[in-house]
């Protein structure tokens, strides 16, 4: 059976007519008639002409899928030195692999919905002057206030484990923003605790607090574009 190295596998991406070739511990396949890797790339984010080992194993699926291919070589892999690692670290993320992807797109999803909550809700009572809005308001608040940390946490530990903490402009802004965000709902959320009546008698420090509470989603929404734009970019 051919062998290849990482260099040879490269030029099977898809591209000029040629096949579209994925390694998997140490089995090359060809994937060229799935319809998910026509292009040469999987999911906007996973390129044809490399090993996927770590990959699949982040997957939501197993590699049994590529065992519906063909296999075509075996890949000869050079001694590549990773990143790395406390060894408790390492231990956890051969354990659980799901570590090494999921966490932050999990937790991310709860900062998103609580701060566009709290924007709602708020809208909703200042509409209807019905108080239980507002105060559920709060609660979407303190939630919110709650996973942002978690977000942030988690978000900096899959750019150093997957990213390789390579900086861009697309991280620079998710960090910045993501901090704005963090001291916006502590501050709204600490001055809604601390004066309960602030939007109950309408003056100049409710127009404030009203849009410290409307810029939450637009700043979830700056920072969950450019997240999306590193998992799925956009191609030109």
């Amino acid at each position: 059976m051919k062998e290849f190295d990482d260099e040879s596998l490269k030029e099977f991406n898809g591209q000029d007519g040629n096949p579209v070739y994925v390694a998997h511990q140490g089995r090359i396949y060809d994937v060229s008639a799935s319809r998910f890797w026509k292009t040469g790339t999987h999911m906007k984010r996973h390129p044809s002409g490399g090993d996927l080992t770590d990959e699949i194993t982040a997957a939501p699926h197993g590699p049994e899928v590529l065992e519906r291919y063909p296999q075509v070589g075996i890949l000869n892999k050079a001694e590549t030195t990773e990143r790395p690692m406390p060894g408790w670290l390492d231990n956890l993320l051969k354990s659980f692999p799901i570590l090494r992807r999921h966490p932050h797109p999990m937790v991310v999803h709860f900062p998103i919905v609580f701060m566009f909550s709290t924007a709602l809700f708020n809208f909703l009572y200042l509409i209807s002057g019905y108080r239980s809005f507002e105060v559920t308001a709060l609660h979407c608040l303190g939630g919110g206030v709650l996973f942002i940390p978690i977000g942030i946490v988690t978000g900096f530990f899959t750019w150093w484990l997957n990213y390789l903490a390579q900086s861009s402009k697309g991280i620079k802004i998710k960090i910045y923003c993501s901090l704005v965000l963090l001291a916006a709902a502590l501050i709204a959320f600490i001055w809604r605790l601390a004066s309960p009546e602030v939007l109950i008698s309408f003056s100049g420090s409710s127009l404030i607090y009203l849009i410290l509470i409307f810029s939450l989603p637009t700043l979830v929404s700056i920072i969950g574009w450019y997240g999306a734009k590193m998992t799925f970019p956009i191609e030109s």
